[in-house]
């Protein structure tokens, strides 16, 4: 099973757009296709809504692909934010 760790670089992501910045997905209609076709799942339950909100923690399943999600990179303290 091919693992991908996917940082987010926000409070979330939706289920097609991670599917297609992860490139399981060669664009969001087949991503959307694939959730509509009750291939994915997110922590272990069929997820049937295509963009579900997905945070830091969950992990997102489907034929031979796991996608775990990563809290965006801390700016060190020593770097200006922004």
């Amino acid at each position: 099973m091919q693992t991908i760790p996917f940082e987010l670089r926000g409070d979330f992501i939706t289920l097609d757009r991670l599917l297609k910045a992860t490139g399981v997905a060669p664009s969001g209609g087949a991503a959307k296709a694939l959730v509509a076709d009750g291939q994915v799942q997110v922590d272990g339950r069929d997820e049937q809504r295509k963009t579900a909100k997905l945070r830091a923690g969950q992990v997102v399943a489907l034929t031979g692909v796991r996608i775990t999600l990563l809290p965006p990179a801390a700016v060190p303290d020593d770097l200006p934010a922004g």
